[in-house]
């Protein structure tokens, strides 16, 4: 009997597929569920399964471009009876180690990439905690994944021995299968039992090599092909050896030996030294700083984006946390920062002036009655700005907490979407890195801003005398199809007061 194998369905807005390359050739013998082709589309590569033992007819070839759901190639599946007796003389002791650990209960568990927020349609395998081969438990956490907005962890959907399909760095997206699980019953298998199964494994990956170790991905072949660089050299560290497309970026071509006549030349030549290394070194773009980049450059081009520029006289608000500091933090156990005078300067002015809180959706201005005020967080992986909810009805001690919770998270990259989703108004420090002066970028659909920066004495006039103040430069960048000169400047002014007399906070004047 002859079995059709279809391009399968592998994303909801893919319609067709490219052969990549065949790892089998036409007339061979194909396992079950051995990888026979790989398919590349305009987002992601797949590997092809066969979907039974047999022999292979190849009907499109290498470069052809199909559609979903085309006939890709058949497997003879009357010709597979004749490979099928070697296994059942080592089947009584597959019995014998069976009875003694683990057993196989013939279930294989493939995970796929889960949803992890509406606006999110891949992600990028960041690490993995487990390799190809090893017993995982259930809920146990195998691998951590980006997207453009958080981390996540993914845990085991069951017990077993776990195969790797997406390699670190690939972006695949939701609903893709990212790792397969055969499922066992009986527990971890002991140290012994391990070892043999690393051996079978290691085995197992040289019979592989007859399709896959050695094989370069399409990104991986083409990196080569520029670079002039012959696979078979080339060490690959993906899945059965498969070269990926990191492997082929590290790869360097190994020089030609230099010829007799100009290894003469060479001799004779003086030598020239060049002081200082020229190493260079290249880093794939996380799924987060990919989608900042796109958001900031769109703010750029679809914003009509000013900045206004103030100063801030911070010496009442120094007084006071000099004075205060001490009382403050043994009662609400926070330490009382520059933030919380900021936050609830913001959302005072924003009564105000309330186009500076406002956003445009189509042809409307949306106004807001609360203040969501996101603060940007420099984390390892990149900006954050999670969102501080109604900020215009806390206190100076939950504002403190607050900053300080969300700030902790963000930098162990835990910040969860509903963390980061919304806001009103931003507020960004620079001045923690020492900035002067700088006109932030918009926080999109946002129509404003506020930059801080550092504290520097200088000398200011006042009421006719030569001070030394510390002083503040403040930036605001606001979009001004909402928001007006004179509203962006006196919103401005409004902050400045507040802060310059931190009363008024209390007071709510």
């Amino acid at each position: 009997m002859s079995l059709e194998i279809k391009v399968p369905t592998v994303g909801e807005s893919i319609t067709e597929v490219t052969i990549a390359q065949w790892f089998k050739k036409e007339g061979e013998s194909v396992e079950m569920d051995e990888v026979i082709c790989e398919l590349e589309s305009d987002k992601a590569t797949f590997e092809l399964n066969a979907e039974a033992a047999g022999k292979l007819h190849i009907i499109a070839q290498e470069g052809e471009t199909l559609e979903i759901g085309a006939t890709i190639c058949e497997i003879d599946t009357d010709a597979a009876g004749s490979s099928a007796p070697a296994p059942e003389k080592e089947a009584p002791k597959a019995e014998a180690k069976e009875s003694t650990g683990p057993k196989s209960t013939g279930e294989t568990k493939e995970m796929i990439v889960p949803t992890v927020g509406e606006s999110i349609t891949e992600v990028t395998i960041s690490s993995w905690l487990k390799n190809t081969g090893d017993y995982v438990e259930l809920d146990e956490i195998i691998a951590e994944v980006d997207s453009d907005k958080a981390t996540f962890e993914l845990p085991a959907e069951a017990s077993g021995i776990l195969t790797i399909i997406a390699e670190e760095g690939d972006t695949i997206e939701i609903g893709a299968t990212i790792c397969k699980i055969e499922v066992t019953e009986g527990g971890a298998p002991a140290k012994s039992e391990a070892k043999a199964a690393s051996g079978a494994a290691s085995q197992s990956s040289s019979q592989d090599q007859t399709y896959a170790t050695g094989h370069a991905s399409p990104a991986a072949a083409k990196i080569l092909a520029e670079k002039g660089i012959d696979p078979k050299s080339v060490k690959g560290t993906g899945v059965d050896g498969r070269i990926t497309k990191e492997d082929a970026e590290s790869a360097q071509k190994s020089a030609p030996a230099p010829k007799a006549a100009e290894s003469k030349k060479e001799d004779s030549a003086p030598a020239i030294s060049v002081p200082g290394g020229r190493n260079e070194s290249r880093e794939r773009m996380s799924a987060l700083r990919k989608t900042v980049a796109k958001r900031l450059v769109s703010v750029k081009n679809e914003t009509a984006m000013l900045t206004t520029f103030n100063e801030v006289n911070m010496k009442p608000i120094m007084d006071i946390r000099k004075k205060y500091k001490e009382s403050f933090k043994e009662k609400h156990e926070i330490g009382l920062g520059f933030m919380s005078f900021f936050t609830k300067a913001v959302t005072m002015a924003a009564k105000d002036w309330p186009a500076v809180n406002a956003q445009i959706d189509g042809n409307e201005i949306v106004y807001h009655d609360f203040v969501d005020v996101s603060i940007a967080v420099s984390a390892p992986k990149g900006l954050m700005v999670p969102v501080i909810r109604n900020a215009e009805s806390m206190s100076f001690d939950q504002i403190e907490k607050e900053v300080m919770r969300l700030a902790l998270k963000a930098r162990d990259g835990k910040l969860t979407i509903e963390e980061m989703t919304g806001g009103t108004f931003t507020i960004t420090n620079g001045g923690i890195f020492g900035s002067m002066l700088s006109t932030p970028i918009i926080n999109a659909p946002q129509s404003a801003i506020l930059g801080m920066h550092n504290i520097v004495e200088r000398p200011m006039a006042v009421n006719g005398q030569v001070e030394i103040l510390p002083i503040m430069y403040l930036a605001l960048s606001y979009d001004h199809r909402i928001v007006d000169g004179r509203e962006s400047v006196s919103f401005l002014v409004r902050v400045k007061e507040l802060l310059e007399d931190p009363t008024r906070l209390l007071l709510g004047v």
